[in-house]
């Protein structure tokens, strides 16, 4: 009977037990359900964002990504993605993790300048980022980056321009300032003073070539080409470029050769693409060693655009390395530093050459090698194509008839050299093979 009781006791405790049990059971499931999850925190992000919030954020130019609580990333351009700053889901950048968790604490609006390193490039380039982070709500935090890369190129080089030109001016300037104080002290010397006074001349000579270069630039990087634009018969900019040249060519006993294919027009404006071919030719005779050639030459390419114009200019000079023809068209870069103090040189002859090329939709490329010589081409598309782009972009309807179809007029000045006067100058045959070292 006691046993029968102990056992029926047991049992009782033990469905006791069992209720209980299947009741917090229940009451664990119930609460487990009813907790927000991480999936359940993050629901559509029209529901998660503030009204609006998205629409601003698909139209800024910044790279914008939004965090949660929990350092998730619940909204993130693609600009965002592009610069690498999100990855995996999660703010990449832990710079910008602590600053997005300081503003989360407090409220406030941080701000900071940082270098990223560049995915796939190089070692020593990389990103440069202004992080903006201010909250968003009581739970999200906004992060935007601004990226100032091509700001610091572009400061970086204005700052080398301004500190190269304020060299290439202190140069001539300080010359003139110590023979002038030289002429002062050889009054009483005619011989000196004229010697001291051609050196000055020499100075100002130099000088005035740097601030017309300075200003040529200038007007190539800010003006419109097309403003002016007009036929431009390729043998009158090559017979300008030769004339430009004559005297030191003379000089140096060095041959100026030209030729190509004839009634060549290019579209654009005249000063411009006069002074482009000119430093090509005046660069190929300071650079070339006396009693050697020059040539100068245009033909017609087909390109898959229209037809394009290309003028070359070759010469067995001294050549370029590949370091130098890298850097040939960077501005105030002399390849021959001392060469070019003879000569008068500023270095920016080459950048204007590729301004203007690129202004009137070009290029201008370069073959070298060293003791071998060099080959510039400027092309250029023809007068006719860069004219029919030219009313295209402008929305013109109309265009009178420039006169291409027809020849040259026949009261031009003639341009081709009387051998009877000038030996060193030669003519090409009509039509020439494509570029190369003169033998």
């Amino acid at each position: 009977m006691n046993v029968n009781a102990a056992v029926a006791a047991a049992s009782a405790i033990a469905g006791l037990c069992t209720g209980v049990i299947a009741v917090l059971a229940f009451r664990w499931s119930e609460r487990e359900q009813a907790r927000p999850t991480r999936a359940s925190m993050r629901p559509d992000d029209a529901v998660v964002l503030p009204p609006g919030v998205d629409t601003v954020l698909s139209v800024l130019s910044s790279s914008a990504v939004v965090l949660d609580e929990t350092d998730a990333v619940v909204k993130a351009s693609s600009a965002a993605y592009a610069l690498g700053l999100v990855r995996g889901g999660h703010l990449a950048v832990d710079r910008m993790l602590q600053m997005a968790r300081e503003t989360r604490r407090d409220g406030e609006i941080r701000q900071i300048e940082l270098d990223l390193p560049r995915r796939g490039a190089s070692r020593g380039e990389g990103l440069a980022v202004s992080a903006r982070v201010a909250p968003l709500g009581s739970r999200l935090v906004l992060l935007l980056v601004e990226d100032l890369t091509e700001a610091r190129r572009i400061e970086a080089v204005r700052r080398d321009f301004v500190a190269n030109v304020s060299h290439e001016l202190k140069t001539p300037v300080g010359a003139l300032s110590l023979l002038s104080e030289a002429v002062m002290d050889a009054s009483d010397d005619p011989e000196a003073v004229i010697r001291f006074a051609g050196r000055m001349q020499h100075e100002a000579t130099r000088l005035t070539s740097l601030v017309q270069e300075i200003i040529d630039l200038s007007r190539v990087q800010n003006d419109d080409p097309l403003d002016d634009a007009e036929p431009v018969e390729v043998d009158d900019l090559v017979a300008e470029a030769v004339d430009r040249c004559r005297h030191p060519a003379n000089v140096k006993q060095i041959t100026m050769a030209t030729g190509g294919a004839p009634d060549l027009h290019i579209w654009g404006n005249r000063g411009q693409l006069a002074a482009a071919l000119g430093n090509l030719v005046e660069n190929a005779v300071n650079y070339s060693p006396v009693r050697t050639r020059v040539g100068i030459a245009g033909r017609r390419i087909a390109a898959p655009g229209g037809d394009l114009i290309e003028i070359s200019v070759t010469d067995q000079g001294i050549g370029l390395s590949e370091k130098d023809r890298d850097r040939v068209f960077e501005r105030f870069y002399r390849v021959d530093p001392a060469r070019s103090r003879q000569t008068g040189g500023t270095g920016l002859g080459l950048s204007i050459v590729k301004h203007v090329a690129a202004s009137h939709g070009g290029e201008v490329t370069v073959w070298s090698a060293e003791g071998q010589g060099s080959t510039f081409t400027l092309r250029l598309p023809e007068a006719g194509i860069a004219r029919d782009r030219a009313l295209a972009a402008a929305g013109a309807a109309d265009f009178h008839d420039s006169g291409l179809d027809s020849g040259p007029d026949s009261d031009s000045a003639d341009t081709d050299t009387d051998p009877d006067t000038d030996s060193l100058y030669e003519t090409f045959p009509d039509h020439i093979p494509a570029p190369e070292v003169l033998p």
